[in-house]
């Protein structure tokens, strides 16, 4: 049968496959993008706001000025211009203090000034009422202007540094999918290798008890040994099979998981290129405590928390202030009173300064005003503890680190011993000095050794990757190109 190449994969191809397949990262991408039109949206405030209205309104009636037709008394005037009192009334006249004075219906003198309804007038200027009539039946009104903010007591400039914040916000949170992601991504994939290095270490094992049944077989035919020992390798067999049943079902599940969080199908099969599982010590990454805290994503988000609870505060500050803005408009409408009134389009320019002044409004912005204050402190307090959490997180995962590269060292120590003992004792049992059941304890105390060796190799590769995680320094590095082999 032909053996098809398999394709190798490295950690790093598995961490980029994860980040382009992963739904939360794209979630949280998406979040960026929106976090960043916001930011944009909030510095346009800044700028003027440029705005077009139009209204068109049908009345069913017109304006009148009278409700009927009036009449307006005139003067008649002399050579000189000057008004002809005796020639414009009717009103009989007198002489009171060598003065003449106009006379009443009743023949009593009177004031025209303050009586002027007892003045008889000779001419009246007809006054119709349609033309004081104006036709409103069709309104066309249209304005086109501007709004630019002067002072706005910083209510714009702390929207915008929310906004601002809002988007390293969600970079942060961005950052901080993809590092979870990269631990899940290194934990399958470690998990796959450890069952890889099991089931093959599995194999091996019965391959020892295989030889050994084969063995011992001989031996009882050749009566040097007992059917009891030859039902003990036996069971020893049956319990190396149903081992790497387990192991293999095992690699199977661990493979479908990487599969899935890689985005590949569940069914395929790969090579990875730490298959072959290295006893080398990892050298333990450390860098000053302060910079892991700035590195890590969490710390990013709260900081950015922080600044849009102080940014909030000040814009609830801000309530306090006045508000000023610049207004510039053109003005159209038809009809237009602009020269009389005439129905037709006529417009104007007009420009002004608008000032809000708030003054009492029953405490609603001292209120807003202390919430914004301890939003601001519980945000403060959020994040100290979560550098001091974080602190006594990263002391821990050093030790345990540290701890895993002992354990691994003291492991490796015991497969040498463990070998020893195994060589001994199959020298001895092939000899006939030694029991099958002092050879079945060597094999089994060398699966053992090796098996928890596998164990402190994985545990050392995992307590660095929480340790690169705490620290904030897991990070991406360019993908190698794939092999096949």
């Amino acid at each position: 049968m032909p053996l098809f190449a398999q394709k190798t994969l490295q950690l790093e191809e598995c961490r980029q496959m994860a980040l382009a397949h992963n739904k939360s990262i794209q979630i949280a991408q998406e979040n960026v993008k929106a976090a960043r039109q916001l930011k944009q949206a909030a510095f346009a405030q800044f700028l003027p706001n440029f705005s077009a209205n139009a209204a068109y309104t049908w009345n069913q009636k017109n304006i009148s000025l009278l409700s009927e037709d009036a009449y307006l008394p005139t003067y008649a005037y002399n050579a000189n211009g000057s008004i002809n009192y005796a020639n414009s009334w009717n009103n009989s006249w007198t002489v009171v203090n060598n003065t003449p004075v106009p006379l009443d219906a009743n023949g009593n003198p009177f004031n025209p000034s303050t009586n002027p309804e007892k003045i008889q007038w000779k001419n009246k200027a007809l006054l119709p009422k349609e033309a004081m009539e104006y036709d409103i039946k069709n309104v066309f009104v249209g304005t086109i202007g501007f709004t630019q903010p002067i002072f706005m007591g910083g209510k714009i400039k702390a929207l915008y540094d929310i906004a601002k914040y809002g988007e390293h916000l969600a970079n942060a949170q961005q950052e901080n999918k993809a590092t979870e992601l990269m631990q899940e991504v290194d934990e399958d994939y470690w998990r796959v290798v450890s069952l890889e290095s099991k089931v093959a270490l599995a194999k091996e094992y019965k391959s020892l008890i295989m030889k050994m049944d084969s063995d011992i077989r001989i031996m009882v035919d050749e009566g040097v040994a007992t059917k009891a020992d030859a039902l003990k390798v036996r069971v020893k067999l049956n319990e190396a099979d149903v081992s790497l049943t387990k192991a293999e079902d095992g690699l199977n599940l661990s493979r479908m998981a990487l599969n899935q969080v890689c985005g590949m199908p569940l069914d395929e099969t790969y090579r990875l290129a730490d298959q072959n599982l290295e006893a080398k010590i990892i050298e333990t990454k450390l860098i000053p405590l302060d910079q892991a805290l700035a590195n890590r994503p969490e710390i990013k988000a709260l900081t950015q928390i922080q600044n849009i609870a102080k940014a909030s505060e000040k814009a609830m500050f801000s309530r306090f202030l006045p508000d000023i803005a610049l207004t510039g408009n053109y003005l159209v409408s038809n009809p237009n009173s602009f020269n009389g009134f005439e129905t037709k389009f006529g417009g104007m320019f007009t420009v002004g300064v608008v000032a809000h002044v708030p003054l009492f409004h029953f405490g609603d912005k001292i209120h807003t005003l202390n919430a914004a204050k301890s939003q601001y402190r519980i945000a403060t307090l959020e994040l100290q503890e979560a550098k001091e959490k974080m602190e006594l997180q990263i002391k821990q995962s050093s030790f345990k680190t540290v701890e895993s590269i002992k354990k691994q060292t003291m492991t490796q120590h015991n497969i040498n011993q463990a070998e020893e003992n195994l060589r001994y004792a199959t020298e001895g049992f092939e000899a006939g000095v030694i029991t099958s059941t002092d050879l079945l304890a060597a094999q089994t105390a060398w699966l053992s050794a090796k098996s928890e060796n596998i164990d402190a190799i994985i545990d050392v590769k995992l307590c660095n990757l929480y340790l690169e995680k705490y620290q904030g320094i897991l990070k991406i590095t360019p993908t190698k190109t794939v092999t096949k082999k």
